[in-house]
């Protein structure tokens, strides 16, 4: 089951509030013994999070089917960086990283209970699924639910700085819709001033259309770090963009900050750079001269990078380069994940 966007939490009697979880989605299926763990594409997960699978056999009921997302808790909250790099075919190093850094699986919904139970009410799944766990131990965790808005408005504003990005709504009175969207999310939604200081060609091949725009931020040292893209336009807009960009095309490579990178073919996140992530993919970059800022929104920071793409809102002709920083960005103070984990 799906969920839309939303600018705010709904109001109003019947809904039941959980935090947003930023992990991978996951359903675990477990008959007697076998255990399946499947991702929101239908793909397998067991390979990768080793460390799950015994402790989910003992703790979950012997027939059942879970909702739920797994994540990995660092020390600054919730790590999304650390669950790609599980995704590695060497079994090897996945066995390195599970006992480095171990993953734990957060439930949020029942599908399954001896019989189906995708057409019952979310109220009493939600029910069944606190009796089934109510003595789960880590790696296995019941996500927090409250039918308080006030409550979940706080969860919204406090629960970022553990690395979660918002807050989830449901209906209790609902059956679980397999892809619809029938849930309601609320995100956090920021906006920022930053240098383009490059951009990638359109899939359809260079000097077609612009398909991203690089994005960059000083630090206090006066170091343009890239902190991710942006690829919000229309295809007309794609093709007006490769004239208006031409302009800083000239001489851009000689001085570019990023320069050391054009030829780079590591896996640090570099504009250029290439990995077991995106291999098969075009990452050339074109550079740009330091010149042009524009205003993105974004939702919110994963490290010293934007967790997700951003979306272009305007250029920014009256910012010069130099105060596009990152301490214009709101940050959030981390919190404990055993916070969220006790339900406060």
């Amino acid at each position: 089951m799906l969920a839309k966007l939303s600018s705010g939490l709904p109001e109003g009697e019947g809904w039941l509030y959980e935090p947003k979880w930023d992990g991978f989605r996951a359903l675990v299926f477990l008959d007697g013994g076998e255990l399946y763990l499947q991702s929101r594409d239908l793909k397998p997960l067991d390979r990768y999070f080793p460390e799950l699978l015994e402790p989910l056999r003992a703790q979950l009921p012997q027939r059942c089917v879970l909702d739920g997302e797994i994540v990995i808790a660092g020390a600054d909250g919730l790590d999304f960086d650390a669950l790609l790099l599980r995704i590695h075919p060497a079994a090897s190093r996945i066995k390195l990283l599970a006992a480095q850094t171990p993953a734990s699986y957060v439930a949020f919904d029942l599908l399954a209970l001896e019989v189906d139970l995708q057409a019952t009410a979310f109220e009493e799944r939600r029910l069944l699924l606190e009796q089934s766990l109510a003595l789960a131990k880590p790696p296995l965790f019941l996500t927090p639910a409250t039918r308080d808005r006030g409550l979940a408005q706080d969860w919204f504003s406090r629960f970022e700085g553990a690395g979660l990005d918002g807050v989830v709504a449901k209906r209790l009175d609902q059956p679980y819709q397999p892809d619809k969207r029938a849930m309601v999310k609320v995100k956090h939604a920021r906006t920022a001033d930053c240098v383009v200081a490059g951009f990638r060609w359109h899939k359809n091949g260079p000097g077609t259309l612009v398909g991203s725009l690089l994005l960059g931020l000083y630090d206090a040292e006066g170091k343009l770090h890239h902190v991710g893209v942006t690829s919000s336009f229309t295809m007309a807009r794609r093709a007006e963009l490769v004239s208006e960009l031409l302009p800083l095309r000239a001489s851009a490579a000689e001085q570019h900050p990023w320069r050391e990178w054009a030829e780079f073919a590591g896996e640090q996140r570099m504009p250029g750079a290439t990995s077991r992530w995106n291999r098969g993919k075009d990452l050339g970059w074109e550079p740009l001269r330091i010149e042009r800022t524009c205003e993105v929104a974004y939702d919110h920071l994963q490290g010293d990078r934007f967790r997700h793409a951003t979306t272009f809102k305007r250029w920014r002709p009256d910012k010069p380069p130099a105060d596009c920083r990152y301490d214009q960005l709101e940050v959030t103070a981390p919190m404990e994940l055993q916070q969220i984990f006790r339900g406060q």
